[in-house]
């Protein structure tokens, strides 16, 4: 029997479960029709390409038979391949994402294929499927003390260091004053990068926003600098001012280590011990460490295994019935006078991240209150952002972010007006529109489109108990004004 080990482009570890034992052929595989699918950010092409190529390296210094195509499809060049070394089985780790697992499995090759458990994650997917048949409810608060018990991360014992478990409260801090936050860690592209950046640009590709300048960085090498930077430089303010916004501050105290954990470049559990390690060597405050392992241990966790358990049907929920199309400006962040989205989508196009509040309470905030449909927002978030993949997508933005799976994962929809975004940004300041005004001329969209979502579907709310304080608070707005919000609400549908 003659093995041969297909590495996938999210798989870009040494020590990935189809790497290990008995040295084999490799091979990895850039496909131009899979990156077709949707307009992906052209840094994320970048990214993922370059990290590949390098990985490809890597290997071959390490001593490996690594064969690297760049082909039309993944099928051709695999098949090739498999009939030029004479393979009897094709090693591969479980893929992350469904769509491609399923692809997989109708795949007819003349060999047999054999799946590897995925080892990147801490939580295997069955693991996860016996935490969740235990429980009466999915709360991703009881699963993030399931993995800091199981692993031992911030326990002083049975109990967790500092006498609570989540100290997110201490971390909502807005941006008020003048914040000095440290300069991000960025590369200057190699030649091998830079190659990538010029097959990108040749225009081969339906895809959005600017590729240069390329920033990010695309080794393991490269990605633990960056996770040293963040742990020596970033850290001990990272919780405060988390869900914090700024005009300029592309970055504030992030880490900007989700796409090196979503490519394999780093583990998470070397993450999070690196940042337990940081709090004692450095004496940090408790809630900035809490804060960011909680991010990995629990929410990236919580999120990988949701999605592989909930139904297949899971992508195409739309509890609310929301069919809006998306508008433009979010492929155009200069077609929206928005502030808020303008700033954000505008960062997005340049650098394809945002933070995570930039995300939920900015970007689908607006996609909730506006009844955008929630396939074609969590497709835009796909192809936008640098660290996205159908695993993250799916119960971010799907479940999460627009409350179309029912409450599945979230206790309410994360619906908010323009005082969230004018308490926690400066986003406000210079806008076009009035973060107090739901009415009148300069009536914020993110107000008249809030109390027009919470009267549309006051029915379907109401079986959320933790919305009835605010429903009340509708019903005590007088019916001429409700009527101009709904009206408003009405014409910025048909005008976008």
């Amino acid at each position: 029997m003659t093995i041969g080990i297909w590495v996938l482009g999210d798989q870009l570890s040494l020590t990935q479960a189809a790497l290990q034992g008995e040295r084999a052929p490799v091979i990895l595989i850039e496909s131009s029709q899979h990156v077709q699918e949707r307009s992906y950010h052209r840094q994320k092409l970048v990214l993922v390409w370059s990290a590949m190529r390098h990985f490809a390296a890597e290997l071959r210094q390490a001593g490996w038979d690594v064969s690297y195509e760049i082909a039309e499809n993944f099928e051709s060049p695999l098949r090739h391949w498999i009939k030029t070394y004479g393979i009897t089985e094709l090693r591969l780790m479980q893929p992350n994402d469904r769509p491609f697992a399923q692809w997989l499995a109708s795949l007819e090759l003349p060999c047999k294929i054999t799946l590897v458990p995925n080892n990147l994650f801490l939580w295997t997917a069955n693991q996860f499927q016996a935490w969740a048949k235990g429980c009466k409810n999915l709360l991703m608060e009881y699963f993030y003390r399931e993995g800091r018990q199981r692993y031992q991360i911030l326990m002083q014992g049975k109990h967790p260091v500092g006498g609570v478990w989540n100290l997110d409260k201490q971390n909502r801090k807005p941006p008020k004053g003048k914040l000095n936050p440290p300069k991000p860690l960025w590369f200057e592209p190699d030649a091998m990068t830079q190659d990538v950046i010029d097959w990108v640009k040749s225009g081969h590709f339906s895809s959005y926003g600017t590729v240069e300048p390329f920033r990010w960085g695309v080794t393991r090498s490269q990605a633990l600098q960056v996770l040293e930077h963040f742990l020596t430089t970033r850290l001990s303010m990272f919780g405060p001012y988390q869900d914090a916004m700024l005009t300029g501050e592309e970055t504030l105290w992030h880490g900007l280590l989700s796409p090196y954990l979503n490519l394999g470049l780093l583990h998470p559990l070397e993450v999070i011990r690196a940042a337990e390690q940081a709090y004692y060597d450095q004496q940090l405050d408790l809630n900035s460490v809490e804060g960011f392992i909680r991010q990995i241990l629990g929410w990236r966790e919580y999120m990988h295994g949701l999605y592989h358990y909930v139904d297949d049907d899971y992508p195409q929920r739309n509890w609310f019935n929301h069919t809006q199309p998306l508008p433009p400006f979010f492929w155009d962040a200069s077609q929206t006078d928005m502030n808020c989205l303008h700033q954000t989508l505008q960062q997005v196009e340049a650098t394809a991240y945002g933070h995570h509040i930039q995300r939920l309470m900015v970007l689908s905030n607006f996609a909730l209150i506006a009844g955008l449909s929630p396939q074609q927002v969590e497709n835009w978030f796909h192809a936008a952002f640098i660290d996205a993949y159908d695993w993250v997508m799916q119960t971010n933005v799907i479940g999460m972010g627009l409350f179309a799976d029912g409450g599945i994962l979230a206790s309410k929809p994360y619906a908010a007006s323009a005082n969230y975004i004018n308490r926690m940004s400066d986003y406000c300041k210079t806008c076009a529109y009035s973060p107090t005004a739901r009415t009148g001329a300069r009536a914020c969209p993110f107000n008249f489109f809030y109390w027009d979502f919470l009267d549309r579907h006051r029915d379907k709310l109401q079986s959320q108990g933790r919305m009835s304080f605010i429903l009340k608070n509708l019903d005590q707005m007088r019916s001429e004004e409700l009527e101009e919000i709904r009206l408003r609400a009405r014409e910025w549908g048909d005008e976008h």
